[in-house]
């Protein structure tokens, strides 16, 4: 997944620390015989100090994805966990502190050079230089906060998706199990009170992938806070169609009104291609209903191969009509 490779960002504390016992063993490596060794082995001690922090700052910055190629589901999420503008601001800060400690250590090499005594010049260029990486400190808090919240986000890829949406108990995640052949991976959501289902399946060499998000898309929109609507949003980023699950039999305990105003929401919310099927037909409860698109059955099987089928011609249909749009606008935009 994209924020995997980010490693822990260390504290300024952890960075001069790093920095100056590598630096104090550089010294230790030299043999002062006088005034020349002496500015040389005070040399060493900044340069390398200098050196450990430029190169640690700016791999931190490096590791951290560059926010323009994200694929539009991850941006989203990113700017309601984190916040982009405020990680951009917090890497472009300590890019600033890296730069600035290299100009801080080549201006008292000059110094050092031309000093009776290299002792309190080097102390004054590392009184400086933790003075910068001090500043930088709420930076690398921040960064590190971000860091860990990021690699949370489930490993959602770019491709074709079904997403499951209707109230609990309904079958949702045992529709993304039967399916994908298989126990769907479950990752850890940052907005749901559970971690999300994904599984995937192939037809011929195109791979599709199936989400169950509890706690985002099984309870009324007006129940969800901003943030919870925000990665509702970021859902829509992806190439999907929305598979809304009606439970005919209101065995799930939720009635058939209640289930049918929140497709209604989701609809609106998302904007996205909506199959609405009926679950647990097998059951002697089971109601027709004249909103549904088609019917099926979790615990016999009947339909759910229909219902795949469907779903899989809508997100084509959805994908070729999105291409067609970007196509025009391209056109549109040369002209």
């Amino acid at each position: 997944m994209i924020f995997e490779k980010i490693n822990t960002v260390p504290t300024s504390e952890e960075l001069l620390d790093k920095a100056f016992r590598r630096a104090s063993r550089a010294m230790s490596g030299k043999t002062i015989t006088g005034r020349r060794t002496a500015l040389e082995a005070n040399e060493s001690m900044m340069l390398t100090a200098a050196n450990i922090l430029t190169d640690n700052l700016k791999n931190i910055v490096r590791r951290f994805p560059t926010f323009e190629n994200l694929p539009p589901f991850y941006y989203e999420l990113a700017d309601v966990m984190v916040g982009v503008d405020d990680m951009r601001k917090s890497l472009s800060k300590l890019d600033w502190a890296s730069a600035k400690i290299h100009e801080i250590a080549r201006e008292y090499v000059g110094k050092i050079r031309k000093s009776k005594d290299p002792l309190p010049v080097r102390k004054q260029c590392f009184g400086r230089i933790s003075s910068i990486l001090y500043s930088i400190d709420k930076d690398l808090l921040f960064l590190n906060e971000a860091r860990n919240k990021l690699r949370k986000l489930p490993s959602v890829n770019d491709e074709p998706t079904i997403v499951v949406a209707g109230y609990p108990n309904i079958g949702k995640s045992s529709f993304v199990t039967k399916v994908t052949g298989a126990t769907p991976e479950i990752a850890p959501y940052p907005f749901t009170t559970k971690g999300v289902s994904i599984g995937h399946f192939f037809v011929g060499s195109d791979r599709y992938q199936v989400m169950d998000t509890p706690g985002l898309l099984d309870r009324p929109m007006s129940q969800r806070n901003e943030i919870e609507l925000q990665a509702i949003t970021a859902l829509k980023n992806l190439d999907a169609v929305v598979l809304f699950i009606i439970d005919a039999t209101e065995t799930c305990g939720y009635e058939i009104k209640d289930q049918k105003r929140m497709l209604d929401e989701v609809r609106s919310e998302f904007g996205l291609p909506v199959l609405v099927v009926a679950n647990k037909c097998d059951l002697p409860q089971y109601r027709e209903l004249d909103f549904v698109d088609m019917r099926m059955s979790m615990a016999t099987d009947e339909g759910v191969n229909e219902v795949t089928l469907r779903l899989i011609e809508m997100v084509r249909k959805a994908i070729e009509e999105k291409q067609t749009d970007e196509k025009e606008e391209t056109i549109g935009n040369e002209l």
